[in-house]
């Protein structure tokens, strides 16, 4: 018996239902037409539809009977900031990821063209980098930029490359390679490389979230790369901060493929 049966209850299950089933259909549905979709009878969902509409979560028109949802759930959504909600889902796991590669990391995320630091964890050892919450970088240029640009689409790749002023001094191959890099780089779910900004650090970053959710993030290890080798090397900063992504996905409610 798996968890999901083990711990199954009925009525909530039929409640969930009913929500997507509504949200999947533009037009409002009758008792009987949601039944329908559902695979159900009329009589085994009347109470939840009462339930839900006494919460506030669908309304039902007075005229024809058919029941659309309200906007309750916009609004519970939108209580807390997408932002909010990523700092308080990858605090714990990047707490263990600094204390697991004794580096300090960082969570950042896509503002205006740019990249910006939400939060960091400092490293436990006396000696360790630190990155001011709310500095901005270029996208291009830095490891963590160069994550989250892997899961843009063509056409906004191609805008920001116009609006950083990239576009002009790129010719077709040096685009080509950009592009190939991108792709790499979202095959690996991973980017390791010496920083563009600031000589002597290495830094590895994965990617947090679903592309084209809104949702989006890298989260990343800085290393001084005079310490690589002595205590981790690359093969386990990488598994390290794959696993701390996956951690984050996980408190997201983001489970990935595969």
């Amino acid at each position: 018996m798996n968890r999901t049966t083990k711990y199954s209850a009925p009525a909530l299950d039929k409640g969930l239902d009913i929500l997507e089933h509504l949200s999947d259909n533009v037009a409002p549905l009758s008792q009987a037409e949601i039944a329908t979709g559902l695979g159900r009878s009329p009589n085994e969902i009347y109470r939840v539809l009462v339930g839900l509409e006494a919460r506030g979560y669908i309304l039902r028109d007075e005229s024809s009977g058919k029941y659309r949802l309200s906007l309750k759930l916009y609004t519970l959504s939108h209580t807390h900031s997408p932002i909010e909600q990523l700092t308080q889902a990858a605090q714990l796991p990047m707490m263990e990821l600094a204390e697991t590669v004794g580096q300090s990391c960082h969570l950042s995320v896509p503002y205006e063209g740019k990249l910006m630091v939400v939060s960091q964890v400092k490293s436990p050892e006396p000696v360790s980098l630190s990155i001011s919450e709310g500095t901005l970088f270029p996208l291009f240029s830095t490891t963590s930029g160069r994550v989250l640009l892997a899961h843009y689409s063509e056409e906004q790749l191609e805008k920001l490359l116009i609006d950083a002023g990239q576009e002009p001094h790129l010719s077709d191959e040096q685009k080509q390679q950009f592009l190939a890099e991108l792709e790499t780089i979202r095959r690996d779910r991973y980017h390791f490389a010496p920083s563009d900004i600031t000589m002597g650090v290495t830094d590895c970053a994965a990617f947090v979230g679903m592309a084209g959710s809104g949702l989006t993030a890298a989260v990343a290890a800085s290393s001084l790369t005079s310490t690589l080798g002595r205590h981790h090397d690359r093969e386990s900063i990488v598994a390290a901060v794959l696993a701390t992504a996956d951690k984050i996905n996980q408190r997201l409610g983001i489970h990935r493929a595969g």
